[in-house]
């Protein structure tokens, strides 16, 4: 089995590839946003911290973490963001872990992908065989974020400023897929990408 680091900038179109590999390969695909919200839960690992650093205010009736409220209270404070990510990313990555040791001992499924827009900065080079860059061309991504997110402009600005530059996927990725065009140019260079994982095990 073989386990692939997703990764690239915000607007990239990291979903719409694993969307067609998810179709097109054996697999298990894990997001880390979503590993980062169920730890999140009460009774998990971060919950607890998160409540003692920020406060019962972020909590909902019902006991469990408000997103929106903890966000808000994240806001513009880089050393509350900071002290939030030093508890969430090393859970996360842990759990990962686990999940990547599991597949490895069992072999199966065919391929692990772990998608994160941090794998590079988190050290997860030592977990997985390769990573791949989605890369777009930034005004590309901007239209994408405009138009399914609703962003504007300096909501981009502000999230592409607080990414990896261009050079620093480019130096760390093995494996680079263009997204800037259309979705078919897209799965041709993955199913290019499968086949030779194919001929290199025959």
């Amino acid at each position: 089995m073989k386990v692939i680091g997703i990764t690239g900038g915000v607007g990239a179109g990291k979903t719409q590839v694993l969307h067609y590999l998810q179709g097109r390969t054996d697999c298990r695909i894990i997001i880390a946003d979503q590993a980062a919200h169920a730890l999140e839960e009460p009774g998990e690992v971060c919950y607890e911290k998160l409540v003692a650093l920020l406060g019962k205010e972020i909590l909902r009736e019902d006991g469990r973490i408000d997103k929106a409220r903890m966000a808000a209270r994240i806001f513009g404070d880089k050393d509350v963001l900071a002290r939030v990510n030093a508890i969430v990313h090393p859970a996360v990555k842990t759990y990962i872990t686990g999940i990547v040791a599991e597949a490895r001992r069992s072999g199966s499924p065919e391929y692990l992908f772990i998608e994160a827009a941090l794998l590079i900065e988190d050290g997860y080079e030592q977990i997985v065989d390769e990573l791949w860059y989605i890369h777009a061309q930034t005004e590309v991504r901007r239209e994408r974020l405009k138009a399914d997110r609703g962003y504007d402009d300096e909501k981009i600005d502000r999230i592409m400023q607080e990414q990896l530059s261009e050079e620093v996927f480019y130096r760390h990725c093995t494996v680079v897929i263009e997204n800037s065009g259309t979705l078919e140019q897209v799965y041709r260079q993955i199913d290019r990408k499968l086949e030779e994982d194919l001929c290199q095990k025959q």
